[in-house]
């Protein structure tokens, strides 16, 4: 006949799961009932209803029964914070942005709508970035829109390593995108729940490492996915995107407005395509009008970080990266000078 000593002795020898300490550690055992040749426990873990507790119930009721017992029952409760919180807590998986511990600086590059060339500027901040010395990673949240791999000329894929995804590198910044886990450059059709798992994968189960800041580049508008960024980095800073045209800036102004309601600090507004400058005679057009970043940072309350103006990226038959500028191009200096004054803002 079973003995509580012997039952004890048996279930004692199990581990908690999530705090990688046996039963016996953690005082796990909270109740026990013998009667007969039934056995009646309650069990304390770490966390409850988990694939890891059915896993555990399944190892107690095997070795019981090999033991005697011919009938068993479980009840599982959660450990409480003081007992938790005498182990530490419950340890992360692996390295992650989002815990608490982590000095990563968020910033979300947002538009009031798509065709303003947020992500060339949320490519070329990164890259900036780098170039002052910081450790940087790119997450290409615009999940329906992905372009950032092809904007940077990455070619491969990232690798898997002890069930973590490595981010690819490329100029010095870590970049991870949807358009790395589709094929042939197909559709993405999801519904936004979907979307929010996707993006909360991104962070939860890629390796990041040690980063400086993490730029995210949001889908344009005010969607599931800006809305899921809002809820799960309540710290965020945003910059908002715009080019010189009146309506562009008053469409940006609803992706503001939103940062403002979420409490999400806005850094700066970037105006883009702000000119085409001549380069015979220097004369600048402007070619989609003037004074939309200066009128969407007054309204905002905000800094106007930078104006851009039109220009392609030098080619460079050995580097193919089409939406890349150079240190010493000049739009290259205009987003250096913009990086410049964020890690001010930031570090000062």
């Amino acid at each position: 006949m079973l003995t509580e000593k012997t039952v004890r002795d048996i279930v004692n020898t199990v581990k908690d799961p999530h705090l990688h300490k046996s039963l016996a550690e953690t005082s796990g055992i909270k109740e026990l009932k013998i009667s007969d040749t039934f056995v009646s426990l309650k069990i304390a873990l770490a966390k409850t209803q988990t694939p890891e507790q059915m896993k555990v119930q399944r190892e107690i009721v095997a070795k019981l029964k090999a033991a005697g017992a011919q009938s068993v029952g479980l009840r599982f409760v959660p450990l409480d914070d003081v007992e938790l919180e005498k182990f530490g807590g419950i340890p992360e998986p692996g390295p992650s942005l989002l815990s608490k511990k982590s000095k990563t600086i968020f910033i979300a590059v947002a538009s009031g709508k798509g065709g303003v060339g947020k992500s060339t500027v949320s490519v070329n901040l990164a890259i900036a970035l780098t170039r002052l010395g910081k450790k940087v990673g790119i997450l290409d949240a615009d999940i329906y829109g992905f372009s950032v791999p092809d904007m940077m000329g990455i070619e491969s894929r990232p690798r898997v390593v002890d069930k973590r995804i490595l981010p690819v590198e490329r100029f010095g910044v870590k970049v991870i995108s949807m358009g790395f886990f589709v094929e042939d450059n197909s559709p993405v059709i999801w519904r936004g729940p979907m979307l929010g798992k996707m993006l909360n994968n991104f962070f939860s189960e890629v390796d990041w490492g040690e980063l400086d800041y993490l730029i995210l580049d949001l889908p344009p508008g005010t969607g599931d996915i800006a809305m899921d960024v809002h809820s799960m980095i309540p710290h965020c800073k945003e910059i908002i995107v715009t080019t010189p045209h009146a309506t562009a800036a008053f469409v940006a102004a609803r992706a503001g407005a939103m940062a403002v309601k979420t409490d999400h600090e806005i850094l700066g507004v970037i105006e883009n395509m702000s000119y085409f400058e001549s380069k015979v005679t220097g004369e600048k057009e402007y070619v989609f009008g003037k004074g939309g970043g200066e009128k969407l940072s007054e309204v905002l309350g905000t800094e106007l970080l930078g104006q851009i103006p039109l220009g392609q990226p030098d080619e460079n038959p050995n580097e193919f990266a089409p939406s890349v500028y150079a240190g010493d191009h000049p739009i290259g200096k205009i987003y250096l000078n913009i990086a410049a004054k964020i890690v001010d803002k930031l570090e000062q």
